[in-house]
C-alpha cells in the first residue's frame, strides 16, 4: 500500500473544515498551490502558531493566549453576570451586540449523550466552580436553541438554581425586520409564549 501523496494529505486535511466537502477541499488545494504558494504559507505558519500559542482561560474557558483573557480581566465589566456560551463564536456575537457588560463560561460545546459529550466533556465542574465565586448573582444561559441547546441549559439551570443563583434564559421570538408570515409556526408560537408588557 503507497503513502498518500502531499497533495492527498493536503486534500483530506482541507476536509477537515466545515462546510469543505472532497471537491471543495481539492479545489482549494490546487487553488493555493496554483495561485497562492505565498498564502499557503502564510496559512500554514498561523494555523501551526495559533495551534502552540491559543489555549483556554484558566476563569471563563474561552481561547486566550494568556493564562486570563482580556475580557476577564477588565475591571470594567460587571462580574455580578455570567453569561454562559457554546463556543467562542457565541461569545464575540454578544459582544458585538454591545448590550452585555458580564463576564462569561464557554462550555466548548454542549451536552450529546449519543455524540459522547457528556458535562465533563463541556466543563460543568468548572463552570459551577467559576459560577459560584467572585459575587457571581445572575447566570445568563446563551445556549443555542437547538434539542442539544436547551437540554444543556436545563442541566445547568437544576445545577445551579439550588445554589441560591438567578438563573436566565435568553428570549427567543421573532427576528427584528421579519414579517410574521414568512416566520414558522414554532417561532411565533415561542414568542407568544415568551410575550412581555407594551
Amino acid at each position: 500500500m503507497k503513502s498518500p501523496t502531499s497533495l492527498e494529505l493536503l486534500t483530506d486535511a482541507l476536509r477537515r473544515l466545515p462546510g469543505i466537502g472532497p471537491k471543495s477541499a481539492q479545489r482549494i488545494a490546487y487553488h493555493m498551490l496554483q495561485h497562492d504558494r505565498d498564502g499557503a504559507l502564510r496559512l500554514g505558519h498561523a494555523l501551526c502558531h495559533a495551534v502552540e500559542n491559543i489555549h483556554h482561560c484558566a476563569r471563563c474557558n474561552t481561547f486566550t493566549e494568556d493564562e486570563i483573557c482580556a475580557t476577564c480581566l477588565d475591571p470594567k465589566r460587571d462580574a455580578t453576570l455570567l453569561c454562559v456560551v457554546e463556543t467562542p463564536a457565541d461569545q464575540l456575537m454578544i459582544e458585538q451586540t454591545l448590550t452585555y457588560k458580564g463576564l462569561y463560561f464557554v462550555l466548548m460545546g454542549s451536552l450529546s449523550p449519543l455524540d459522547g459529550i457528556g458535562p465533563k466533556e463541556i466543563h460543568l465542574d468548572r463552570l459551577i466552580t467559576r459560577a459560584t465565586d467572585n459575587g457571581v448573582t445572575e447566570v445568563v444561559l446563551a445556549t443555542n436553541f437547538t434539542n442539544e441547546g436547551e437540554a444543556t441549559a436545563h442541566v445547568i439551570s437544576e445545577m445551579l438554581k439550588p445554589r441560591g443563583l438567578k438563573v436566565s434564559r435568553l428570549a427567543r421570538g421573532v427576528p427584528v425586520g421579519a414579517e410574521l408570515e414568512y416566520v414558522d409556526a414554532g417561532t411565533i408560537a415561542r414568542a407568544m409564549l415568551d410575550r412581555k408588557t407594551a
